[in-house]
């Protein structure tokens, strides 16, 4: 079955070209011109991919992609017709997972879509074999539980609620017990970023998860930063 893309762009011209162009490579793709429209068709349809431009009628981007994020955890490539740090910032932020800021070039949009899609396949994989090799799929670390079949993470016996980026980078960490690994490593293998930067979200991520599964955030015993290398996971 072809993977669907939504396209939200209020430009005629662009919303077309992306279309006839992700349609050429065999994305299922449907369209809307405004972000009211988005929701209905993420309700309806349930896409694999999002992409958002974030100068829209009505709901802007950011609005959007806040209300996806409360209901879906599906991939969202950002569309800005400015070279703005703070909106891509603030996207990122806010739960999307990659940005391109126009005028963008066909290649390396369809790049992005691709290294997104493959990522989100990756995943599913990896879960499916965690259900293989760990009975009940559970991952305990002490008094923390990350229910990988439930998606649910359990702290000294209260649910945690996580946003599911928030989620996604746990687990992978988790999964990684006692490794170093690097901000560029992790962006490449939690985000799908095929290039070296914006580290600055996995620190923003990694502050929230401390926030939510740390006895004292200050002083993490779960989530440790390693100066220079990156971040470890300790149980």
């Amino acid at each position: 079955m072809a993977e669907r893309i939504l396209i939200v762009e209020d430009e005629l011209v662009l919303r077309e070209t992306l279309t006839y162009n992700l349609v050429k490579e065999g994305y299922a793709v449907s369209a809307a011109a405004d972000g009211r429209r988005a929701l209905e068709l993420v309700r309806e349809d349930a896409p694999d991919l999002v992409l958002l431009d974030i100068m829209l009628p009505g709901l802007d981007g950011f609005e959007v992609c806040r209300v996806i994020r409360k209901e879906h955890t599906v991939p969202i490539i950002m569309l800005t017709a400015r070279d703005d740090v703070v909106d891509k910032v603030v996207g990122l932020e806010i739960g999307a997972d990659d940005y391109l800021t126009k005028p963008f070039s066909m290649r390396e949009l369809l790049a992005r879509v691709k290294a997104q899609l493959r990522r989100v396949r990756l995943l599913r994989d990896q879960y499916a074999r965690t259900e293989v090799s760990q009975p009940g799929n559970l991952l305990v670390f002490g008094g923390l539980t990350l229910d990988l079949d439930r998606h649910e993470v359990v702290l000294n016996g209260e649910i945690v609620t996580l946003k599911p980026k928030e989620y996604e980078l746990l687990v992978y960490l988790a999964q990684r017990r006692g490794r170093v690994l690097s901000r560029d490593q992790i962006l490449a293998d939690v985000w799908g970023w095929d290039y070296v930067g914006g580290s600055r979200t996995v620190d923003v991520h990694i502050r929230w998860l401390r926030e939510k599964i740390e006895d004292n955030p200050a002083d993490p015993s779960r989530l440790i930063t390693v100066r220079g290398a990156g971040y470890r996971f300790e149980g």
